[in-house]
């Protein structure tokens, strides 16, 4: 009924002459990419003659603003956010799920990232339209594996072959991996690898599914990545500087890596060869984005997918022609914030189905110097990227957990108890069933 309100207030404004206008929220609030969303805006203006008002706003009071918005009747009329929110927000009745499935389907289910897509999926509906992600990888040096004749590190095994094989501190690390409990980074990396030996945090009926074998399994395996990782705290300034350096064998990043490999950020120098410039590093690693444990020789991979979400009290027909815009004559300008970071999930066009992608290859990255990441990587390396947000995973999102999801980031439940099981605190099998209690106790 609000919604029928609101159209008819709209319908009242137009008939005295005033101007069509959206509010847009966004998380990119860094003066430089607002001026870019703030072009794209202007832009869709002149096409359009329809307003946008862009409104920068924090990620960690986003939760809470959208939450006193829509209790007061007043949520703009498309937010950008990240997964963490899109199911549950789509569950409280904050997004309009019909309206964000109409766009999608108009610009072609075909021309999405498969993944970006199942994760937002909810009630036979998608929760918002994916804009933009990426995929947690496992970066290595792909020169030593090769020296040694070692298989690149796709599964469990072949990791822990390319420790037994180089591992020789402080020289050479054969992995840095999280084992800071205070840090989301812990999360992201324990889950990532959990996903690989397909355990799961809930099942179809809605129970908690982490005290399993194969949690056992993924305990015993992170624990071999901790014994061959420097001692202390570790998060990922450290994995970073010490890949840098030359120290490390093997890391888990985001593709923010990217740029810094290259030595295009004098702030984040690559020691490894001498000159901090040099694309040598790059050339020598080697990424990828799917794991497969014991447990799961198909593998999984970790993303964080971003989305431009319709609201229920948004002017739904101009909310949809901007963000169609967005994901069209606007995209590359939009990926142009941090293409680094900003991978393409819509790929191209039912016309041109690699348009985006290609466009996308050819944007500059780095901060004092930039170079196209397509000019940095061979094409298979920006293909591996690609394709893991096409089986791109979570924990809890399919199931309609992602709620659960975010409790568990912001307490560090998970990470707490792994850190006593590598403080031998605990067994693995404790660990486990620490687990299974803690988190049945927040859902």
């Amino acid at each position: 009924m609000r919604k029928v309100w609101m159209v008819l207030f709209a319908l009242a404004l137009g008939s005295f002459g005033l101007a069509q206008s959206l509010v847009w929220w966004t998380t990119e609030n860094q003066p430089k990419r607002m001026e870019v969303q703030r072009q794209i805006a202007a832009e869709f203006t002149a096409k359009t003659g329809i307003k946008v008002e862009v409104v920068p706003v924090e990620e960690n009071q986003l939760s809470e603003r959208i939450t006193a918005a829509f209790a007061a009747g007043q949520l703009p009329d498309v937010i950008f956010h990240p997964l963490d929110y899109t199911v549950g927000w789509a569950a409280q009745g904050i997004l309009d799920t019909e309206a964000a499935t109409e766009v999608v389907r108009e610009l072609g289910e075909n021309t999405f990232a498969k993944g970006a897509l199942e994760l937002a999926s909810y009630e036979g509906n998608y929760t918002a339209v994916p804009t933009d992600g990426w995929t947690q990888l496992i970066v290595y040096r792909k020169d030593l594996f090769k020296q040694k004749s070692l298989y690149p590190p796709k599964t469990f095994a072949a990791v822990l072959a390319g420790i037994e094989a180089f591992h020789n501190p402080p020289k050479m690390y054969g992995f840095v991996v999280a084992t800071d409990p205070s840090q989301t980074y812990f999360q992201q990396v324990f889950e990532h690898i959990a996903l690989a030996n397909g355990v799961r945090l809930v099942d179809a009926n809605g129970n908690i599914t982490l005290n399993t074998p194969a949690m056992v399994h993924t305990l015993q395996f992170y624990k071999k990545l901790a014994e061959a990782s420097p001692p202390g705290n570790l998060y990922w300034k450290q994995s970073r500087e010490l890949y840098l350096a030359g120290k490390a064998l093997q890391i888990v990043w985001s593709p923010f890596i990217l740029d810094e490999l290259a030595g295009l950020r004098d702030s984040v120098p690559v020691t490894a060869f001498g000159n901090p410039t040099s694309d040598e590093l790059a050339k020598r690693t080697g990424f990828l984005a799917k794991l497969a444990g014991p447990d799961n020789p198909s593998g999984a991979s970790y993303a964080q997918i971003s989305y431009m979400g319709i609201t229920v009290d948004a002017d739904t027909a101009n909310a949809k022609k901007f963000v169609k815009f967005l994901l069209t004559d606007g995209y590359l300008e939009w990926l142009s914030v941090a293409p680094e970071g900003k991978f393409p999930v819509r790929r191209g066009t039912p016309d041109d189905p690699q348009k985006f992608v290609n466009g996308w290859a050819k944007l500059p990255v780095g901060v004092d110097r930039k170079r196209p990441l397509g000019d940095i990587y061979p094409p298979e390396v920006i293909k591996t990227i690609l394709e893991g947000l096409d089986v791109a995973d979570r924990w809890g999102f399919r199931a309609g957990y992602g709620e659960l999801v975010g409790k568990l980031y912001g307490e560090k439940t998970i990470p707490k108890i792994v850190r006593r099981y590598l403080d031998g605190e605990l067994t693995a099998e404790q660990a486990a069933a620490e687990m299974q209690k803690a988190v049945e106790a927040l859902k």
